[in-house]
């Protein structure tokens, strides 16, 4: 399977708890203004690449704590997300995922590929990048609105 990425990287410790291997996705409708990566939402820009050569990069790596998707919008490429998240996600290595929607939406949504990545994910970032909420003291967050949901037990369960 391929994924479209506007970039990788590859020991953040910016985007999640410890050190990450942070995916950047290709693609995002949802033009926040102020959003801090604009290049990320034309759907046809970045780079096509193998998911199977990122997993390979996340496994080979003993020093990380997790992968983060990012975005862009990773639900947009949620079956390409979840093929990576399944193929690392272990004790050691858990599930970030940054969304410009709200948890309830996705679930609105009932798209089986959205869900099986919501399911895989451990900490949710919801919420579209409000400007006028704009918090740089936020842990994890760029505006007060967005959530950072911790557990989706409740989800698993239902």
């Amino acid at each position: 399977m391929r994924i479209r990425i506007a970039g990788l990287e590859k020991n953040s410790i910016v985007d999640g708890e410890g050190i990450r291997y942070a995916i950047f996705c290709q693609g995002c409708a949802r033009h926040c203004q102020g959003c801090q990566n604009p290049q990320t939402w034309n759907f046809s820009g970045g780079s096509l690449i193998d998911t199977s050569e990122i997993i390979r990069e996340i496994l080979e790596d003993p020093l990380l704590d997790g992968i983060t998707f990012s975005g862009g919008e990773p639900f947009e490429q949620a079956e390409a997300c979840f093929e990576i998240a399944n193929a690392v996600k272990s004790p050691d290595l858990d599930v970030w995922t940054y969304t410009g929607n709200t948890l309830e939406e996705i679930l609105s949504r009932n798209d089986e590929s959205q869900l099986k990545l919501l399911r895989i994910t451990d900490v949710l970032i919801d919420g579209e990048f409000i400007e006028s909420q704009k918090d740089p003291t936020l842990e994890f967050r760029g505006s007060r609105n967005q959530r950072i949901i911790r557990s989706l037990d409740f989800f698993n369960r239902a």
